[in-house]
Order: C-alpha cells, then sequence, then structure tokens
C-alpha cells in the first residue's frame, strides 16, 4: 500500500468517525513524516504522496518535527477516539501509514524497528495504554527542526484543532480539552558518551581510529584557539568512502553530535539527502532548492548520500557550485560530509576546483566480515525482539561467506534483508499454531533463513482468464 493509499484509507476511518477529513489527513502525514524523516530520498516522496507538489523540504523537515513525539505516544485525535468503536480501525489504519512510510526510500534497520515500536503505540491505545516505546541507540536520534523556518501553505492542510504556536500541534495525555503537553528536550550526549558509542558500532576498526584522531585535532585547535594560540585553519568537512550498508550515515550522526560537544556546531543534528533534493527541473531552480536544503542543516551536518551523482550533468554542476559558495557563507556553522564509492568519488571531487581543498579528510569503510555481519543480523533481531537460535546466526554466517563482495553487496543491509524475510516465513512456519507460546513467537531458526518447499507463491491465473488481463498479471508480477 503506498502512503497516498494509507491515508486516503485514513480518511475514510477518520469521517466514519465523525472527524474532519481534512484534520485526519494532516495528522497521518505528519506522522509519516516523523517516521520517514531519516530515509534517504523520503522528503521528495512524501510531498508527492501528501500532494504538496509546490512546496519545499522544509515542509517535509516542519512536518516531521511536529509529529516526532507520536513515535512513541498515540496521536492527538485517536487519543480522542480511545474507549469508542472507532479507535481501533483508526489505529490500524494508523499503523498502515506508518508502514507506508517506511517505503518512501531504502529504510535503514533501525528505522524499521522504530517504525514498529511506532504502530505498536498507536494499536496499545485503543486498550488505554500508552507504553512508551523502547530507546534505540542515540546515533539514530534526530534533533527539533524549528517548524516556525518553514512556509506550510502549500500543504493544503489545516493545522490541528487547538494549536497554539504556528507549526506545533498539542498532545493530549488524557482527552480533556485545553490540556497540553510540550515533551521535554532531551540533554546534549556528552563526547564521551558519542565516543562510547562509536566504539560500540561493529566493526568499523579504521573508521573508529580516523574519527578519533579527528576529534581529538578539533579539539586542540579549540584549545589553542582559546588560549590565544595561532591555530591551523582546519575543514571539518569529510569524504566518507565505501559500500553501501557499511554504517556512513550511523557514522555521520555521531560526527554531528561530536562536533556540537566540541562547540563546533550549535546543534549537532544531521540531514541526509541525494541528488533527487538538491537537484531541480530547471537550471536556475537547483540553485534555490540546494540552498534550501543546506538552510536545514545550518548547526549540524549535511550529508550527501551517492555525492557523485552530482557530476553527471549542468544540474548537478549547478548543485555543486552553490553549495561550495554555501559551504563558505557557513563554514562557522555547517559541516558536510560526502559519500559513495571510490571511484566515483574521485571523479566528483575533481569537478569543482574549491571542493577538493574543502575536503581534506577521506574516511574509508570497509565490507564487514562474514563474522560482523552475523552480529549485525544478531544485533538486528534482537532490537526487533527476536531470538535467533545459535544454530541459525551459523547458518547466516555461511549464507554471508557465499555473497560476492562487489559493489552492489549490501552489507548491513543485507543482514536486515535477511531478517525481514526470516520474519516472514517464520510467521508463516507458525501458520497452523492457533496460540503459540513466547518462546515460538521469538525464535528464529535456521530454516527461516532459507525459501521452504512449502513458501506461499502467487497463484496461477484461471485458464478461462482473458489473454489480456493475464499478460497484464504477469507485468505486474515482473
Amino acid at each position: 500500500m503506498t502512503l497516498t493509499d494509507a491515508l486516503d484509507t485514513l480518511e475514510t476511518v477518520g469521517a466514519a468517525a465523525g472527524l474532519e477529513r481534512a484534520a485526519v489527513r494532516d495528522e497521518g502525514a505528519r506522522l509519516a513524516a516523523a517516521v520517514a524523516e531519516s530515509i534517504p530520498g523520503a522528503a521528495a516522496a512524501w510531498l508527492t504522496a501528501v500532494g504538496a507538489h509546490e512546496a519545499t523540504f522544509g515542509a517535509f523537515f516542519a512536518a516531521a518535527s511536529s509529529a516526532r513525539r507520536w513515535r512513541s505516544a498515540p496521536t492527538d485525535l485517536l487519543t480522542g477516539l480511545v474507549g469508542t468503536p472507532h479507535a481501533a480501525p483508526y489505529a490500524a489504519a494508523l499503523a498502515e501509514v506508518v508502514s507506508a512510510a517506511c517505503d518512501l526510500g531504502p529504510a535503514g534497520i533501525d528505522v524499521i524497528a522504530r517504525a514498529s515500536a511506532t504502530a505498536a503505540v498507536q494499536r496499545a491505545a485503543v486498550d488505554g495504554q500508552v507504553p512508551v516505546a523502547p530507546e534505540l541507540p542515540s546515533a539514530f536520534d534526530l534533533p527539533r527542526v524549528d517548524p516556525s523556518a518553514f512556509d506550510l501553505s502549500a500543504l493544503a492542510l489545516p493545522p490541528q484543532p487547538g494549536a497554539g504556536e504556528p507549526g506545533l500541534v498539542p498532545v493530549h495525555a488524557t482527552p480533556v480539552a485545553g490540556t497540553t503537553f510540550v515533551p521535554e528536550e532531551k540533554p546534549a550526549k556528552s563526547l564521551e558518551e558519542l565516543l562510547a558509542e562509536l566504539d560500540a558500532l561493529v566493526g568499523l576498526r579504521r573508521v573508529k581510529a580516523e574519527i578519533r584522531q579527528q576529534t581529538q585535532l578539533l579539539r586542540v585547535e579549540r584549545l589553542r584557539t582559546e588560549a590565544g594560540l595561532t591555530a591551523p585553519t582546519l575543514t571539518r568537512h569529510l569524504v566518507f568512502l565505501g559500500n553501501p550498508g557499511t554504517g556512513k550515515t550511523t557514522v555521520a550522526r555521531l560526527v554531528a553530535g561530536i562536533y556540537r560537544a566540541l562547540g563546533l556546531l550549535t546543534k549537532g543534528h544531521l540531514v541526509e539527502v541525494d541528488r533527487s533534493e538538491l537537484v531541480a527541473g530547471y537550471l536556475g531552480q537547483t540553485a534555490v532548492k540546494t540552498s534550501e536544503v543546506v538552510a536545514t542543516a545550518l548547526g549540524g551536518v549535511l550529508f550527501v548520500d551517492e555525492a557523485y551523482g552530482l557530476a553527471e550533468d549542468q544540474y548537478g554542476a549547478e548543485a555543486v557550485n552553490t553549495l561550495v559558495k554555501d559551504m563558505e557563507d557557513h563554514r562557522d556553522d555547517l559541516v558536510v560530509i560526502v559519500a559513495g564509492y571510490p571511484a566515483p568519488m574521485a571523479t566528483f571531487l575533481a569537478t569543482n576546483p574549491g571542493l577538493e581543498s574543502r575536503f581534506s579528510t577521506t574516511v574509508e569503510f570497509d565490507d564487514y566480515t562474514d563474522a560482523e555481519l552475523r552480529e549485525i543480523f544478531g544485533r538486528a533481531a534482537t532490537k526487533a525482539d527476536f531470538e535467533p537460535t545459535p544454530e541459525c546466526l551459523d547458518r547466516f554466517e555461511e549464507l554471508a561467506s557465499l555473497q560476492i563482495r562487489d559493489e552492489g553487496f549490501g552489507n548491513g543491509r543485507y543482514a536486515r534483508n535477511v531478517l525481514d524475510q526470516a520474519i516472514t516465513r517464520h510467521a508463516w512456519r507458525l501458520r497452523d499454531v492457533e496460540q503459540p507460546t513466547v518462546e515460538q513467537l521469538r525464535l528464529i531458526l535456521p530454516e527461516d533463513l532459507v525459501p521452504a518447499a512449502d513458501d506461499p507463491v502467487p497463484d496461477e491465473p484461471a485458464v478461462d482468464e482473458p489473454a489480456a488481463e493475464t499478460d497484464a498479471h504477469i507485468e505486474e508480477s515482473a
């Protein structure tokens, strides 16, 4: 189900409960943005899904900021329905919105785990329970973006009833009129805590050493400046080289926090984009679009994934020229990290004379070993409240050893995809167990890692089905 379809369903269910259609759709759109805000390319896909084609990416970030609390608490309209027959279908429709939001781009295992917790929170609220979603590692945390900095008028969605400040939606702990609760901001992580989280990541030995060295270099530079000594002018921008799924985004989030802890950035948040979010359809528009994205990253880190895509044509060149200028204009409160495959990134850095001079530090991300992928698989399963047996982990490591390690290999994404398929097969394996035990619901077995002979397959078309429909069915399946 697409996000547009999920919002249509939510709107229909909400209308049946006597809610305003516009308010329902607004709530669903904001919840989807909060779930998908760290997915690459999600901003453009979200704007299309909600019908806000003319809005800027700032609308997406503002919507996500205003609804981020719903990741661990029921939405406002759902809270008002608790105790009525409409609560359960509305919560189910919200869960579909959450699921559809994960399809707005290549969602990582952290996004999927957080989305599962969010859907569970909405469903649990039907019975009057408001569970607190389990905390994920702070590497996945995202700071607030001030919604007042963006124009949401292009969304054509009215504010929530009872909203006070522009762009902020009140959260009602209980359905009592006038009760407003604003969640307290989490205290920022210390440098020691952030470095400990870096060390806790699986593998990445060379990356950890490089980030620690860079941290110490910048710390001493700051201390020399405070002492009135002459300090070398060091560039803080970084190049991340490596195949997909090697932890580049996770490390970028930690770098943002580390730079904030060092006093080099005021906010320490991460804004992740790719070519599609920087380049517009016409020359002259790209510069404006790129600067708008840069504005959302001020005080933090702008992470440009697959940055070599900007070296393809004159549109990308316009984005690069604008980015170089903005990096200079905001050099005191902006860090840019560009990432991608090693060879194409060398071509990208050569496209503009100002690029190479601003990216003097390169961090190389090695592919994960079989044992490291095994650990990633095990951690992801545990985070999703599953428990792979030792035999299952052995089987996974064996399967990982058979994978070809070229540029198409997904590394951590491979582990995530195998887990997703294993969870599906686990559910199918329990199809005839009416009341499975908690242990059965949690255990992932070796046979869940590979297709089984009795796995469900698409139904064959009926013999008398018209040829045109059969052809269409085949095209859709392909």
